[in-house]
């Protein structure tokens, strides 16, 4: 089981921070405006992130986010090699998943950290 405090999630526009750990971008298009230099993002893994398809069938709306979590949840499933680097990742220790989203609460980054936690997971018809 990994450790809650070990996995972190933050926008890609705050200034990074030594608490951060190794951060990983968990977004398939990088932040707007946001220089490489400014991120200091130590991985990107696109593989997680979810799918064009259901990226923008959400399109940030809060009447669709419990729906979005569980198709998200449903997705990652599908990309075990990424999830299991993830966990790599947060067991060796802290890590921070960067996302550029506006809504800090209800983004892929935050489902992506509880389906690592164990807080969801995948639909039984999955």
């Amino acid at each position: 089981m990994l450790a809650v405090k070990n996995i972190n999630v933050k926008r890609a526009y705050e200034a990074p921070d030594t608490d951060d750990g190794t951060r990983i971008l968990v977004d398939r298009l990088w932040p707007r405006g946001l220089r490489k230099t400014d991120a200091a993002i130590d991985r990107w893994i696109k593989g997680i992130a979810p799918s064009t398809d259901l990226r923008k069938w959400f399109g940030h709306d809060p009447a669709r986010w419990q729906e979005f979590r569980q198709r998200y949840a449903d997705e990652i499933q599908e990309h075990p090699e990424e999830l299991d680097e993830l966990r790599a990742c947060a067991r060796a220790g802290r890590i921070t998943l960067v996302f550029a989203a506006h809504d800090e609460t209800r983004n892929n980054a935050v489902v992506l950290r509880d389906v690592l936690l164990g807080r969801i997971s995948s639909s039984p018809s999955s």
